[in-house]
């Protein structure tokens, strides 16, 4: 009888502590991204670090932005043929391409590829920083980490993401105009007259605040991940795991949320 009660309430502990650890992980992250947020709009604030983000997570992130961008605006339109040919409305496919680039491709593929290769960077650059005492060391010169490692990453990715999804929607159509008038048949002036038609000014706004959001939810994840980091290379290496995974997932959990503030009736 006792193993037959003692049993359940061990489970009942371990979903505690799962929940504990939850509750107490999610207001680690919000004390976190308040002192990030708070470190920004109080001096000193580090331009060379700003300038430095900046230049990382937009201007080197375009390349792999660009050509997904690219590749994805034609998929698009291939795949909208395919569909819309047999019921005849084939006409809806620069519709179809522009709206879903301006509102979800652009900016959560931008998201996802800034995740991988800017968020992985900030954890592991940071973590090797705090592996190595080189935060406390920071601490020592009078210094505080957060306003010198963290806040000028999360205003450059808040600020860079926006612009790289100008330009993915811009590449994105550019895919989906290019595949439609060499394969598809579809004539340069009624495509881009439909564009016009389908895309309307509050779309391309919903996709940079989303990617406003995108940008500072990937920097507070590679941040507050290499900020944790203990336990050597290998505890980086996981830091750094952790941050993308967790980006990844946040982008796609924030970007639904968004999606039916905007579009909810």
């Amino acid at each position: 009888m006792i193993r037959q009660i003692s049993k359940p309430l061990v489970w009942v502990a371990l979903l505690g502590r799962m929940v504990l650890s939850g509750v107490q992980e999610a207001g680690a992250l919000a004390l976190f991204a308040l002192q990030g947020i708070i470190n920004i709009f109080s001096p000193p604030f580090y331009w060379r670090i700003f300038v430095g983000s900046m230049i990382n997570i937009g201007y080197l992130s375009l390349p792999v932005v660009a050509l997904t961008a690219l590749f994805s605006g034609g998929v698009i339109a291939l795949q909208s043929y395919t569909g819309m040919a047999q019921y005849h409305v084939d006409s809806a496919i620069a519709s179809i391409v522009v709206l879903a680039v301006t509102r979800e491709l652009g900016p959560v593929l931008a998201g996802l590829m800034v995740a991988g290769r800017v968020g992985a960077a900030m954890a592991a650059e940071i973590g090797t920083m705090q592996v190595t005492n080189q935060i406390d060391a920071l601490r020592t010169l009078s210094t505080n980490p957060i306003k010198y490692l963290v806040a000028p990453r999360l205003l450059a990715a808040t600020i860079a993401l926006p612009f790289l999804v100008i330009i993915a929607d811009i590449l994105g159509v550019l895919g989906g105009f290019t595949v439609s008038i060499m394969k598809l048949g579809f004539t340069p002036q009624g495509y881009i007259m439909a564009t016009f038609n389908a895309v309307k000014p509050m779309d391309i706004t919903i996709g940079l605040v989303k990617a406003g959001v995108f940008g500072f939810l990937i920097a507070l994840m590679g941040c507050y991940h290499g900020y944790r980091s203990k336990g050597g290379a290998q505890g980086v290496g996981a830091s750094t795991t952790a941050a993308v995974v967790a980006a990844s997932i946040l982008l796609l959990v924030f970007d639904y949320l968004l999606t039916d503030i905007f579009f909810s009736k």
